[in-house]
């Protein structure tokens, strides 16, 4: 069942999503050459504990760690671990926060150090992909527009969205309806009212969409080794342009690229 919001409800996620907003953009402050993603784990369960906030994912469902840690062709759900990062490694971060009995969610990929024109280009490629499913969060549309704009994208560009996972709705519960899918014919799916509130996150290969999930039965990993990236906000839908609650470190320079 699809929630509307009430504006108490709002301003108890825009907190929440605040706080992921600074959690993303201390660690990412972090993230160089011999880090460990553990050393990055620690670093948000302080600043996590510091906004009198808690993890949304460790417990969840048995996940381990306080934030998800994706290296490479890590998909999604990567668990902190004691492998040092390395120049041109690129590193997605995936934070969810619980405050007050609301959520926040968001995510970032990042490049440690130099890395190559290909993984930039990957990088801005799948961020610039978030924008165009944002600007299609529009009250009166529908869940698949955003899906569509999504997709075409980036098939558009050459490179291929992840199926097995899809962005949700968010607020009272860490994952609620709508899911929202990256891919899909647009004109399809609920509307869109204002009062929903919407984590939208394109995953995008290097190569093929194919993922499959490692031994450790979290870590998605891509099925040809290629690499992949993974960007997150969430929008809360108004009768105007969308509400961005989740923003992200300027970090990246697609926005000045023509892709």
């Amino acid at each position: 069942m699809i929630t509307i919001k009430s504006e108490r409800e709002l301003e108890m996620i825009r907190q929440a999503c605040g706080i992921v907003s600074e959690v993303l953009s201390e660690v990412a402050k972090h993230v160089k050459s011999g880090v460990t993603t553990l050393d990055l784990e620690e670093l948000a369960k302080e600043l996590i504990e510091e906004n009198g906030a808690v993890s949304a994912f460790i417990g969840y469902r048995g996940y381990p760690a306080h934030i998800c840690t994706s290296v490479n062709s890590a998909v999604v759900h990567g668990i902190p671990n004691k492998r040092p990062l390395r120049e041109g490694d690129i590193l997605s971060l995936d934070v969810g926060i619980k405050k007050d009995g609301y959520y926040g969610d968001g995510a970032l990929t990042l490049g440690v150090g130099r890395i190559t024109e290909d993984a930039q280009r990957l990088l801005d490629v799948t961020e610039s992909s978030l924008r165009a499913g944002i600007n299609k969060a529009q009250a009166g549309g529908r869940v698949s527009d955003i899906s569509n704009a999504v997709q075409a994208f980036v098939e558009a560009r050459g490179f291929g969205v992840v199926r097995d996972f899809s962005g949700h709705g968010i607020g009272a519960r860490l994952h609620e309806d709508p899911p929202i899918p990256n891919f899909g014919p647009p004109h399809h799916g609920p509307k869109l009212k204002p009062g929903m509130v919407l984590a939208i996150e394109p995953m995008v290969n290097e190569g093929t969409p194919e993922v499959e999930i490692q031994s450790d039965g979290w870590t998605a990993i891509t099925k040809d080794r290629r690499l992949s990236a993974h960007f997150e906000q969430v929008v809360a839908i108004t009768e105007e342009a969308p509400e961005v609650l989740t923003t992200l470190p300027e970090i990246s320079v697609c926005q000045k690229k023509k892709l």
